[in-house]
């Protein structure tokens, strides 16, 4: 063999020995990588070859499955009554992925998850029978809020206290996920796109905004706490023409000057007067603020298991005094979900304690077997029971002799707080219409709040709680009277 043939064989052994080395790596150290590579079309059409698994409300699915005809994709997904239950379902798309709590169990509903697989399947790699989420939403309450909302632009929640188990969570406007479960449904997603994807928008976890009179319970919550109030009858010494500390600006309330000066804090709630509650903010500062705040759950990405991302939020950086004092009235830059106020009240009428909200049960496998459980979710003391039950008997009497008396419920005690935030540059956009309210009769008890967006009446109507008051009402009673 003459030298020139000797090189090229050993170059061309080298090359198969590259080769088979490189072969061997991805074989054995990348392939799982590459398997689960999130551009690797095999897995989306592996999760769409058979049947997902289905998200249970009230024992029933929701959700469902139905055969393309299609090469890729065997099956896709269909919704049972889609807009109802969007915010808590959100969607499973062959083009468009996953959203809410089909992104969350997204692979306990395709099948997946290890947790699901058989020893046989661990040795075939054959992809699991699904598995099932079970939720706490109600569906008494998820329709009594969803029909309520029809006509109008806001979004509802409501909670066990008790329990924290999510019973409703309402968006409006809401959308039918099944318009876009398939791979071609590229003109429903521009649809429901369009004004900033508003139809598809969390409202009730994912859309903080300014709770307005509502928060005063955060601020009256923190003034007793630090022994500011110790009675809620007893006269505050605040002026009713009051000036923003720091600032030369009367505060107005929506009642005339005289009806909230020097009144007691049962009576600020119940008129909703900001003098007061601006200046149990001033007094309090900053710190102590925040600190109630965040115990409610400011601040703090909430897993329901859905994540409320953004947070609800105080302000952590540092105010001046008068943006302290805004704060107190629920302005400035506090923002807040409907699930958060919901945590509010809920904290309120449990006593103080604030048990984490969650609307999943249980997660199981296709026999029913548990897999996860959240029916024992952590339980935090975030005020005294003398606290709560000072802020229940305020809440009482706002209820039933000021702006909440539409929250009523036959037989039941109703405890409520009216809100209004302003909005946009001197007050130029509609404001936000608030409500937030606890209900209790025999073993029930429920927390409920609700925010109307696009209110076009005046802002002493919006106080006066006459959009979302009985929007709050027709959910406790769902719930109530079962």
């Amino acid at each position: 063999m003459n030298k020139t043939i000797r090189r090229a064989s050993v170059f061309c052994l080298l090359l198969v020995l590259a080769l088979l080395v490189r072969v061997t790596w991805v074989q054995a150290y990348q392939g799982q990588a590459l398997a689960d590579d999130k551009n690797n079309r095999r897995n989306l059409i592996g999760q769409y070859e058979n049947p997902l698994g289905n998200i249970i409300v009230g024992g029933e699915a929701i959700t469902g499955s139905v055969k393309t005809g299609g090469k890729d994709f065997g099956y896709k997904r269909t919704y049972t009554d889609g807009p109802l239950y969007a915010p808590v379902t959100g969607f499973s798309s062959q083009a468009f992925g996953t959203s809410m709590l089909e992104g969350v169990y997204k692979n306990i509903l395709n099948g997946s998850d290890n947790r699901l697989k058989t020893m046989m399947d661990m040795l075939t790699n054959k992809r699991a029978s699904p598995g099932n989420v079970l939720t706490t939403i109600d569906k008494g309450v998820q329709k009594a809020a969803y029909d309520a909302l029809q006509g109008k632009q806001g979004s509802a929640v409501a909670i066990d206290p008790a329990t924290g188990e999510i019973l409703a969570v309402v968006n409006n406007p809401s959308f039918d996920p099944g318009r876009i479960a398939g791979a071609n449904d590229t003109k429903a997603w521009a649809e429901l796109s369009a004004d900033n994807g508003k139809a598809m928008e969390n409202g009730a976890l994912r859309k903080p905004q300014a709770p307005g009179s509502t928060f005063k319970l955060v601020t009256l919550a923190a003034a007793i706490e630090n022994g500011l109030v110790t009675s809620i009858d007893q006269n505050t010494s605040v002026p009713g023409n009051y000036t923003i500390p720091g600032t030369t600006t009367k505060l107005k309330s929506e009642v005339p000057d005289e009806m909230c000066n020097n009144v007691s804090s049962r009576t600020a709630l119940r008129l909703s007067c900001n003098n007061v509650f601006a200046e149990f903010a001033h007094k309090l500062g900053q710190d102590k603020m925040l600190k109630m705040a965040e115990k409610l759950g400011f601040n703090a990405q909430i897993d329901t298991p859905v994540r409320t991302n953004p947070p609800s939020k105080y302000p952590s950086e540092k105010m001046s005094v008068d943006q302290v004092a805004q704060t107190g009235i629920g302005q400035f830059d506090v923002q807040a979900t409907p699930l958060q106020m919901a945590m509010v009240t809920a904290a309120i009428e449990n006593g103080g304690k604030l048990v984490g909200p969650h609307m999943v049960s249980e997660v199981t496998d296709a026999n029913g077997n548990v897999l996860e459980s959240l029916k024992d979710p952590k339980t935090e003391e975030v005020m005294s029971a003398k606290t709560a039950s000072m802020l229940q008997d305020a809440m009482r009497t706002v209820a039933t002799e000021g702006g909440g008396k539409p929250a009523q419920v036959a037989g039941a005690e109703v405890g409520g707080k009216t809100g209004t935030a302003q909005r946009g540059v001197n007050n130029s956009q509609s404001p936000l219409a608030w409500f937030t309210s606890y209900g209790k009769s025999g073993d029930r008890q429920v927390a409920v709040a609700v925010v109307i967006e696009n209110s076009d009446t005046d802002r002493s109507e919006i106080g006066g709680g006459r959009l979302a008051a009985p929007i709050a009402q027709k959910m406790m009673a769902a719930w109530l009277k079962k």
